[in-house]
């Protein structure tokens, strides 16, 4: 008797856990994919628009942006202090191409590539840039996705001294 209530008990957990599973290894909505890719069209937007004011409103408080060589760009105030200073020297000219892009409750990760032109204000060439990036998604409390952290890395190599 003992076999079988052990049995029928392994059974119901398995069971259990596999609807677990099921649960957490499905939550690639459709709809939070398309507020997703919505919210990188309008941040990005507010980027090759040089709008301050759009970009800061769809920036968290806690959003860390960890660019190649210099320290993280921590909080809101941080970035946009430095997305001003970039607004204020180019005109930029931002494309992203997402390659992946995975929800997992109110959490989201995605990865992909970007190519950037900036071109100076003032007299000088434009200067393109072309690398990857990884950022990190959350639900915020209204619903909607927010990024909280981007990280990016250049394809070229590093400038000579």
């Amino acid at each position: 008797m003992t076999g079988r209530w052990f049995t029928v008990l392994i059974t119901v957990l398995a069971a259990a856990l596999t609807g677990c599973a099921v649960t957490r290894s499905h939550p690639d909505s459709i709809a939070d994919l398309a507020a997703i890719a919505t919210f990188n069209q309008r941040y990005l937007q507010a980027i090759n628009d040089g709008d301050i004011a759009a970009l800061s409103a769809l920036t968290t408080e806690d959003h860390i942006m960890l660019a190649p060589n210099r320290p993280p760009l921590i909080g809101k105030d941080a970035n946009d202090n430095a997305n001003l200073r970039a607004f204020e020297q180019f005109d930029i000219d931002e494309t992203w191409t997402p390659e992946e892009t995975v929800v997992a409750g109110d959490w989201a990760w995605q990865r992909g590539t970007y190519k950037v032109i900036a071109t100076p204000k003032s007299d000088g060439a434009s200067h393109t840039s072309t690398g990857n990036f990884l950022r990190i998604y959350r639900r915020q409390p209204d619903g909607s996705w927010r990024m909280i952290r981007d990280m990016f890395n250049s394809d070229q190599p590093p400038a000579s001294n």
